[in-house]
């Protein structure tokens, strides 16, 4: 671990540092699926959710940033190759045959559903150890990822 302007034990931060790497993988993931999504889209509701999936695929770019800039903060390294990323990010993959777009709002919704549980993991484990920054910083991804989660199911209904 490099120095640290943060006054959390070095082994507390080794250890919010791991599941914050382990986010990024998932999130850096979850950006690539996003975006096979935005790309092949196909059907009545693309107008609509073309956009959408750009808007997700932005946010989430500044959540990996952030998420990656706290671990680094904490004195470790960040990790997010498209290697690494391939052997660590606990998503399924994404079926990039699909075009229709109401088949893309399932897996999205499903996938983003799957990241928030590695999210609300993480944050548990910043709350065990009283990292309230990284709490902070993932309960503000949780807040927004759910809401477009509800989006996507919403979409689904009726």
């Amino acid at each position: 671990m490099y120095r640290s302007p943060s006054p959390l034990p070095e082994t507390v931060r080794t250890q919010i540092a791991d599941t914050l790497n382990a986010r990024l993988a998932d999130g850096l993931d979850l950006h690539s699926q996003i975006k096979v999504a935005h790309w092949n889209i196909k059907g009545p509701q693309f107008a609509a959710l073309h956009p959408l999936f750009e808007t997700f695929a932005v946010s989430l770019s500044n959540h990996n940033d952030a998420v990656a800039e706290r671990a680094v903060t904490l004195g470790a390294k960040a990790f997010g190759t498209a290697r690494h990323v391939a052997k660590q990010s606990k998503l399924p993959d994404y079926p990039q045959e699909t075009t229709k777009d109401l088949e893309h709002v399932k897996l999205l919704a499903d996938r983003i559903e799957r990241y928030l549980e590695g999210v609300r993991e993480s944050r548990g484990v910043g709350e065990k150890v009283g990292d309230t920054d990284t709490v902070d910083l993932l309960t503000g991804i949780i807040t927004e990822f759910e809401k477009h989660a509800w989006f996507l199911r919403a979409s689904l209904e009726g």
